[in-house]
């Protein structure tokens, strides 16, 4: 073997061996990212299962009837309110307002208002009848950190529908919304 042969053969070498080496660190960094991330889940599934744990404890404790937790509520609401509401009507504010010092009273936060609550909320702003989409749309604009999907915001308002809290009106193909005063509620069952 000429020397000229063996300069060309060590370069090819050397070129591959760089190659090499340079490709082994980008799988080494890509690996080490891997790692960060899994080691990210497996926090985050600590987390969840120490609290599925807790949740379970809490389960096994039998609940409180729930008259018994909403009793001093509901007699400091029959001692401000003159008329008792009507119903099907939602909860005053003051009913919620006393759930939630309640709430802070034991220590614990106060829970986050039901998907129900916050679209009756929102079409009450309305007069005329109003699409599932305009609903939603206008609910995550307001509230960004509920994320429901067409389906789940349908169906809970079908719910309300059954619960007479709203009224569903159909046009042409189109399904529509409006919210149920306290008043109308009692003359559309007389009738």
């Amino acid at each position: 073997m000429t020397s000229q042969s063996a300069a060309t053969l060590r370069s090819r070498y050397v070129a591959q061996a760089a190659s090499d080496l340079e490709e082994n660190r980008r799988l080494q960094q890509e690996l080490a990212k891997r790692i960060s991330v899994l080691k990210q889940e497996e926090a985050l599934l600590s987390d969840i299962l120490t609290l599925a744990e807790g949740y379970e404890d809490i389960a096994e404790t039998p609940p409180q009837p729930e008259q018994l937790q909403d009793e001093p509520v509901v007699a400091k609401a029959k001692k401000t309110t003159t008329t008792p509401p009507a119903k099907g009507s939602t909860p005053t504010k003051s009913a919620r307002a006393g759930k939630a010092a309640k709430a802070a009273a034991k220590g614990t936060s106060p829970q986050p208002p039901l998907l129900g609550e916050l679209l009756a909320d929102v079409l009450s702003q309305y007069e005329e009848p109003r699409l599932a989409k305009e609903l939603r749309d206008e609910l995550l604009e307001k509230h960004p950190d509920r994320n429901p999907t067409p389906q789940v915001v349908r169906n809970t308002l079908e719910s309300l529908v059954a619960k007479g809290r709203i009224r569903r009106h159909k046009q042409q193909r189109s399904v529509m919304y409006t919210l149920v005063k306290p008043g109308e509620a009692d003359s559309d069952s007389s009738d």
